[in-house]
């Protein structure tokens, strides 16, 4: 249960206040019966050795009768007990009651302290009147020695009557000052929790969104700072309010106008944003707070949402749902955990690429056919004779076998680019189809004079792949290095690894500058455009390589320091 401060610090003056006045009274009322008890005492001593100078006398002579006659007569006057007793305890004379009826009083306290010589005192209830008395024993002594005990005993209950009084008004007093006290405390309570409760109020106000709301403290004391530090707190919140408000409705502005589907998933898979574009892609108008498997009703969204949500960092991947292709990307949110997930459509430039390699294909197979017959042509001419101009003969000749060259890559490149295409998977000898490639080209190998050097350890293990696609790999990454090779060599080397094996083909050729490595496996993509065409490259050889490492589930990479040669990396995963 809350308890408020004002109720805590009243509370604890309340409490100190009413402890200290009970200690207070306490110890006063115990101080003033000490205080009386002693006064007392000594007026009885007093009394007792005046009145000792009549006593001994008759004490000494014997004369108990007299002496108890006496002690009688004098008792009015006294307003106290008087009782001799002697060295035995026998009560030789009292004031008030007959000594022949009364006990031996040998070992009372009082008169135990007076036989040994010294005033003896005690307060207790005596039996004989019964009633409560203050007893002090004065020792009789005859020549040093104690021969009997004078006895002065008061009623208590004189005292009592003066001891309530008092106590009655020291208990007002007392009263009146913890009154005054609380009173005060009261005071003090309210003038020290009054800044809190109005900081209190003014704290709800900025909690419910009022963040103009300020306070002011009139202390001159630490909650004027307080204050202070709260007006300048609340001053800088509504700033910042204001600033993520407007940043937030400039970001819903560009969430609502990116076509692209967006949604923002919570650690616990709730969709925390979406746009419309992702609205309309779900059939969905309100998917806020809610599941995303509630919502998302296209298998496929919800597969690659799973696969992303059980891992970390990006994940990229193409989907398509019906008709429609999606790259869909999804990014893991710092923080509070959660996922950002965009899809970008891809439909129209999936069917632009289509036509583009509709084209392609039916282009080069339409092409095939005039270029075989203009080369069988040239072939007859060449071989007849018929023709004086040789020269233009070759160069007719070269260009056909280049064009023919680059309709066999691209017919070669639409097939591994065919998602139906089936691989043939067999154990294949690295190292065999190595040196099967390098018998292709072992005449422009021996024309340069290059060393060629296959590097591969005995046990190498065979790799499962398709020998023919393999192979296809070797010729394209050698003709590469044979053809920008003047002087040097070739080396090839064959690793396999506990995951993957590894394919390098190094060549000591001019080397590529750093600007051209991002695109080197692009289509038609040349390094040097001169140099290619007079060498009839097509600028599909690496592309190929690309396609076919991709299709074994591989990659292919390249190191290159213009005029410092080449090496390409070819990483293909190995079967568990």
């Amino acid at each position: 249960m809350r308890k408020p401060i004002f109720v805590k610090v009243f509370g604890g003056y309340a409490v100190v206040i009413l402890a200290f006045g009970a200690l207070i009274a306490w110890l006063s009322f115990a101080t003033i019966r000490r205080h009386y008890e002693r006064t007392l005492a000594q007026e009885l001593q007093y009394q007792a050795r005046a009145l000792s100078l009549n006593v001994l006398p008759m004490f000494e002579s014997g004369k108990a009768p007299e002496l108890d006659a006496f002690l009688k007569k004098l008792a009015p006057d006294l307003h106290a007990r008087v009782t001799v007793i002697d060295d035995q305890g026998l009560v030789l004379a009292d004031s008030e009651k007959d000594p022949a009826r009364m006990e031996n009083h040998r070992y009372r306290p009082e008169v135990t302290e007076a036989l040994e010589g010294k005033v003896g005192q005690s307060l207790r209830h005596s039996v004989t009147v019964e009633e409560d008395m203050l007893y002090v024993g004065l020792p009789l002594e005859k020549d040093g020695r104690v021969i009997g005990v004078l006895r002065m005993s008061l009623f208590m209950r004189d005292v009592e009557v003066l001891r309530r009084s008092l106590t009655r008004t020291i208990g007002r007093a007392v009263l009146l000052t913890a009154l005054a006290a609380l009173l005060l405390a009261l005071l003090f309570s309210l003038h020290f929790t009054r800044p809190i409760r109005k900081l209190t109020g003014a704290a709800r106000q900025v909690a419910a969104g009022r963040f103009e709301t300020r306070v002011t403290i009139l202390n001159r004391d630490e909650f004027r700072e307080l204050g202070a530090a709260f007006n300048s707190m609340t001053g800088e919140v509504q700033r910042l309010f204001g600033e993520v408000t407007r940043q937030k409705e400039e970001l819903t502005q560009m969430i609502a106008s990116i076509r692209e589907g967006l949604v923002v998933l919570d650690r616990d898979g709730r969709i925390a944003l979406a746009n419309a574009s992702f609205k309309t892609l779900i059939e969905e108008n309100r998917p806020e707070g809610k599941f995303h498997w509630e919502v998302i009703r296209k298998p496929k969204i919800q597969e690659f949402i799973e696969r992303a949500m059980g891992g970390n960092g990006l994940f990229t991947e193409e989907v398509q749902i019906e008709d429609r292709h999606f790259l869909c990307t999804a990014g893991s949110l710092s923080g509070p955990g959660g996922l950002i997930i965009t899809f970008h459509d891809l439909t129209d430039l999936k069917k632009v690429e289509a036509i583009k390699k509709d084209f392609i294909v039916n282009a080069s197979h339409e092409l095939r056919t005039p270029l075989s017959a203009i080369m069988g042509a040239m072939e007859t001419l060449d071989e007849s004779g018929s023709c004086d101009d040789r020269a233009t003969l070759d160069i007719l000749k070269r260009h056909v076998e280049r064009l023919k060259a680059i309709v066999d890559d691209l017919l070669k490149l639409s097939e591994l680019e065919d998602k139906g295409l089936r691989l043939e998977l067999e154990d294949v000898d690295l190292r065999l189809a190595a040196e099967a490639a390098l018998k292709l080209f072992a005449a422009r190998i021996k024309e340069k004079n290059l060393a060629v050097e296959v590097r591969a350890p005995a046990d190498l293990p065979a790799l499962k792949a398709d020998p023919y696609q393999i192979e296809q790999m070797f010729i394209n990454l050698i003709d590469n290095a044979v053809k920008y090779t003047e002087r040097g060599g070739i080396k090839i080397g064959l690793k396999a690894g506990p995951e993957e094996f590894t394919i390098d083909v190094e060549d000591t050729g001019p080397g590529l500058g750093a600007e051209h490595l991002p695109r080197i496996f692009e289509r038609f993509y040349v390094a040097d455009k001169s140099r290619s065409r007079k060498l009839g490259g097509t600028g599909l050889g690496l592309a190929i390589v690309k396609h076919i490492a991709q299709l074994h589930g591989g990659t292919v990479s390249v190191e290159s320091v213009e005029g410092d040669g080449t090496t390409f990396t070819v990483r293909l995963p190995r079967p568990n």
